[in-house]
């Protein structure tokens, strides 16, 4: 098996956008409303496009509805930009099974989540994991998110496995500076791929972080971030990021706070009427007048 995690590929550079499950008003999935979104983040930008991620509330998607997103953003996307695959299960079996989905809709890599079943150490995970890479030829990286998984490796740990799994290429690490720090210390020749709705851009940029993934209610912002940056116009990005920073904050204050109201600023950005799938955190007016608000802070020029 070929060593990848020295090699270039689109995991490492730019702003891949992490779709939101967009629902009908009878909480199906809205098949039309993600192609318009997949066209939305790709007029914004973006470097990429990713699904399932939490973003997409994977985990209230059955299998045969996470198989029919994979497949409508791949025909959706058409490859004009890179495609990446966020994989959820709670077996080896079933997270093989969508990895299959994933590289016969042509994703280009693959993100694995560890199982949410169960508490384990981390010698689990790290078996559960490479078991999993085994089953694809993609480039793999890993979601590692304590905050938002309740389980996650630590640096010491990411560089067992990547002792283990010559496909792994990169991190995504929901995590704080001072983490990646360590993370790049620990596993140098891995991608860092930052993320936590863009909270700690700008010093992640300073840490050497060059690819993120986000939601559609900041990617392009953060696209247009990344641009001043690496064109060397750092005192620009800074300000600018200081402008965006409080809706930043307003849309990350949890993982259920970030589906409810990251996803109708979104909503006022493309024009999309939000409909939400149970469970949720039911939206409120002020919540809905703070999102309009802040919609209007991330707009990106036409």
């Amino acid at each position: 098996m070929t060593d990848t995690a020295t090699a270039t590929g689109p995991w490492r550079t730019g702003i891949h956008a992490v779709l939101y499950a967009l629902f009908d008003d009878s909480e199906a999935v809205d098949h039309a409303a993600m192609v318009r979104q997949v066209d939305h983040v790709v007029a914004g930008g973006v470097a990429g496009v990713t699904v399932l991620g939490l973003a997409t509330e994977v985990g209230k998607l059955s299998f045969q509805e996470r198989c029919r997103v994979i497949d409508t953003v791949s025909a959706a996307l058409a490859g004009r930009l890179a495609f990446s695959v966020t994989i959820a299960g709670n077996s080896v079996a079933e997270q093989r099974a969508l990895l299959q989905v994933a590289g016969a809709a042509g994703a280009d890599w693959v993100i694995l989540q560890p199982p949410v079943v169960g508490s384990y150490g981390p010698g689990v995970y790290i078996d559960f994991l490479s078991r999993v890479a085994e089953a694809t030829d993609l480039p793999v990286a890993i979601q590692n998110a304590p905050q938002y998984l309740g389980r996650s490796l630590s640096p010491e740990d990411i560089a067992l496995l990547r002792g283990r799994c010559a496909r792994l290429v990169g991190v995504k690490a929901e995590d704080g500076a001072l983490g990646l720090a360590a993370l790049a210390s620990a596993a140098p020749d891995l991608a860092l791929i930052g993320g936590r709705g863009g909270l700690e851009f700008t010093d992640a940029l300073r840490l050497g972080v060059t690819s993120f993934v986000l939601a559609p209610d900041v990617a392009p912002r953060a696209a247009r971030l990344l641009g001043l940056w690496t064109a060397g116009q750092m005192a620009e990005a800074e300000a600018l990021y200081g402008q965006s920073l409080p809706a930043i904050v307003f849309a990350m204050q949890s993982l259920e706070h970030l589906i409810t109201y990251g996803k109708r600023i979104y909503g006022h950005h493309a024009g999309e009427v939000i409909h939400d799938r149970a469970p949720c955190l039911p939206p409120t007016p002020e919540g809905m007048a703070l999102a309009a608000h802040w919609a209007g802070v991330l707009a990106e020029p036409a």
